[in-house]
C-alpha cells in the first residue's frame, strides 16, 4: 500500500502536469482555427479617395548600430510627402542622440516632415515617449516602428486603406527576422516567434478573438488611443495593455500574416534572457490589470475564454519551475508503475511534446512549402530552450505577481545579420549580465546527476526526459557564460559620430 509521502508526490506530480497539458490542449485550438481560416486572409472593404495623414513614430533609446538603417527605410515609404509626418522620440543618453538628430536634420532638408524629439528624464519610458508626443502629431493615424524594423515602401499602402471600415482601431504587420540564419539560438527564436506571429495572431484576428498589437510594425487609429486611455507605463508591455483595452471598447484589430516587416532578434543569450524577462513580467502585470475587465465585459463566453488563455500562457513557467521539485520524487521515490505511465506520461507526451512539435513545424510549413521539414530538427532543441528558459521566465512571474517594479530595460540591437559581419562589427552595447545565472548552472549539474542515477538504477526510460532538462539548461546557462567570459564576436568599442 503506497505511503503518504508517495500520495502527496503523485497527486503534485499529477496536478502539474494536467496544467502543463492544458496549455498544450490551447495549441490543438488554435491550429484548428488557423486551418479553418487559412484561406481568408483579411481585404480592405475599400480604399481611400484621399489618403490621410499619417504619423510614423520611431521610439529611440541608444540605438546607434540601427537608428541609420531605420529613417533611411521610413524615408523610402511610398506614400504622399504632404501626408506623411516623422516623428523620431530619441530617449537617447549617448552619442546615439547627436547622430539622430543630424540625420533628422538632413532629411528634412530633403523635404520630409521629420520631428525630431528628444527627452532626457526617460518619464515612462516608451510609452511615455509615445504618449508625449502625441500633441505634437499632426496624423489620423500613427505607425510605430521600433529602431531595428526595416519597412518596404509599400508598407503603408498595403495596411492603410483597411482603416476604411471604421470599427478597425489597429492594423498589425508580421514581424520577419532579418537575422533568423545568425546562429542556433536565432534559429530557434524564429521558430519560437513564429509560433505566436504566424498561428497564433492569424488565428484570433480571423476568429474575431482579442489580439494584441506587437509593440511595432502596426498602425493605430489615432482616435482608438485616446478613446481608450491613451498609452499608460504602468507595465513593461504597454502594447498588450493598450490592445486589450481598446477591443473591449469595441475597436476590431486586423493582423496581416502576409506583410512581413524585417526585424533582429537578440543574437546573443542574455539579450534573450533580458526581452524575454520584460515580456514575460508584462504580461503578467496586464493580466492582473485587465483580466478582470475581460470577464466583466459584454463579450462572449468563449471570447473571454481565449483572452484568458492569452494572458495567463506565462504561468506555464511557474508550473514548469514546479516540474523541477517533482522530477526527483517522481522518478526516484515513487518509482514508475503502469497506472504513472497511462495515465500521467503518456497524456503529457502528448500535449506537452507532440502538440509543439506539430504547432511549431505548421508554422514554418505555412511559410514555404517544405519549411516543416526544415524545422524538423530544430523543435526538440526548442523544447529544450522553453525548458531552460523557466527560471529566467518564471522569476519575472514571481516579480509581477508581488508587484516589484523593475525599469524597461532595453534589448541591444547590433545592425547584424550574419556571422562574417559579426567578425568585423564593433559596439560598444551588450545585454546586461543574466542574475539567475549561477542558479541555472546549478540545475544543469542536478539533471546531469539525475541523469546519472537513472542510469545506476536502470531507469532508461527516465533519462530521455531528464536530458531534455539538462541540454535545455545546459544551453541557457551556456551562453550566458560564453558572453560573460568570451566577448571576441561584439568587442566593446566607441563608435564614431
Amino acid at each position: 500500500m503506497p505511503s503518504w509521502d508517495h500520495f502527496f508526490w503523485f497527486t503534485s506530480y499529477i496536478l502539474v502536469f494536467i496544467a502543463l497539458s492544458a496549455f498544450g490542449a490551447h495549441r490543438i485550438k488554435v491550429l484548428y482555427q488557423f486551418w479553418k481560416h487559412r484561406g481568408h486572409p483579411p481585404t480592405p472593404p475599400g480604399t481611400f479617395d484621399e489618403l490621410p495623414v499619417v504619423t510614423v513614430q520611431l521610439p529611440v533609446f541608444n540605438e546607434f548600430d540601427v537608428v541609420e538603417n531605420l529613417l533611411r527605410c521610413v524615408s523610402a515609404l511610398d506614400y504622399p510627402r504632404d501626408k506623411l509626418q516623422i516623428q523620431v522620440l530619441d530617449d537617447s543618453m549617448d552619442e546615439t542622440a547627436s547622430f539622430a538628430k543630424r540625420l533628422s536634420a538632413e532629411y528634412a532638408a530633403k523635404g520630409l516632415d521629420i520631428d525630431y524629439r528628444h527627452r532626457t528624464n526617460r518619464h515612462g519610458f516608451k510609452a511615455g515617449a509615445l504618449d508625449e508626443a502625441m500633441s505634437a502629431a499632426k496624423g489620423e493615424f500613427i505607425c510605430i516602428f521600433d529602431a531595428d524594423f526595416q519597412p518596404e515602401p509599400d508598407y503603408l499602402q498595403k495596411l492603410v486603406h483597411h482603416f476604411t471600415d471604421e470599427k478597425v482601431g489597429m492594423v498589425q504587420a508580421r514581424w520577419g527576422h532579418s537575422n533568423r540564419h545568425f546562429s542556433l539560438l536565432t534559429r530557434l527564436q524564429a521558430l519560437f516567434l513564429d509560433g505566436h506571429l504566424v498561428l497564433e495572431q492569424t488565428a484570433r484576428s480571423r476568429h474575431g478573438e482579442f489580439l494584441n498589437f506587437n509593440g511595432t510594425a502596426g498602425i493605430w487609429r489615432r482616435k482608438a488611443i485616446t478613446e481608450s486611455g491613451g498609452w499608460q507605463h504602468d507595465t513593461l508591455t504597454e502594447d498588450l495593455d493598450l490592445s486589450y483595452r481598446a477591443q473591449l471598447r469595441g475597436w476590431r484589430f486586423v493582423y496581416l500574416k502576409d506583410v512581413v516587416v524585417p526585424a533582429e532578434l537578440p543574437p546573443d543569450m542574455d539579450g534573450f534572457k533580458s526581452q524575454q524577462h520584460r515580456w514575460t513580467k508584462g504580461s503578467i502585470q496586464v493580466c492582473k490589470k485587465i483580466l478582470g475587465d475581460v470577464w466583466r465585459s459584454d463579450a462572449p463566453l468563449a471570447i473571454k475564454m481565449e483572452a484568458t488563455a492569452h494572458l495567463t500562457s506565462n504561468f506555464a513557467y511557474l508550473l514548469t519551475l514546479c516540474t523541477l521539485v517533482l522530477m526527483y520524487p517522481a522518478n526516484f521515490v515513487m518509482g514508475s508503475s503502469w497506472h504513472k505511465a497511462v495515465f500521467v506520461d503518456v497524456p503529457v507526451f502528448f500535449f506537452a511534446s507532440v502538440t509543439v512539435v506539430v504547432f511549431y513545424m505548421t508554422a514554418q510549413g505555412s511559410q514555404t512549402r517544405w519549411g516543416w521539414l526544415k524545422a524538423l530538427p530544430y523543435v526538440p532543441m526548442l523544447l529544450a530552450l522553453g525548458i531552460g528558459m523557466s527560471i529566467n521566465n518564471g522569476k519575472a512571474v514571481l516579480e509581477a505577481l508581488l508587484n516589484q517594479e523593475s525599469d524597461f530595460v532595453r534589448t541591444p540591437k547590433y545592425g547584424i545579420s550574419t556571422q562574417a559581419q559579426a567578425a568585423t562589427k564593433k559596439t560598444h552595447y551588450k545585454a546586461g549580465k543574466s542574475i539567475a545565472l549561477w542558479l541555472e548552472v546549478a540545475v544543469t549539474g542536478y539533471f546531469g546527476w539525475l541523469i546519472f542515477l537513472a542510469a545506476q538504477r536502470g531507469q532508461w526510460a527516465s533519462i530521455p526526459f531528464l536530458l531534455l532538462f539538462f541540454s535545455g539548461f545546459a544551453f541557457v546557462s551556456g551562453g550566458s557564460l560564453l558572453r560573460r567570459f568570451s566577448m571576441q564576436r561584439f568587442q566593446a568599442a566607441p563608435a564614431a559620430v
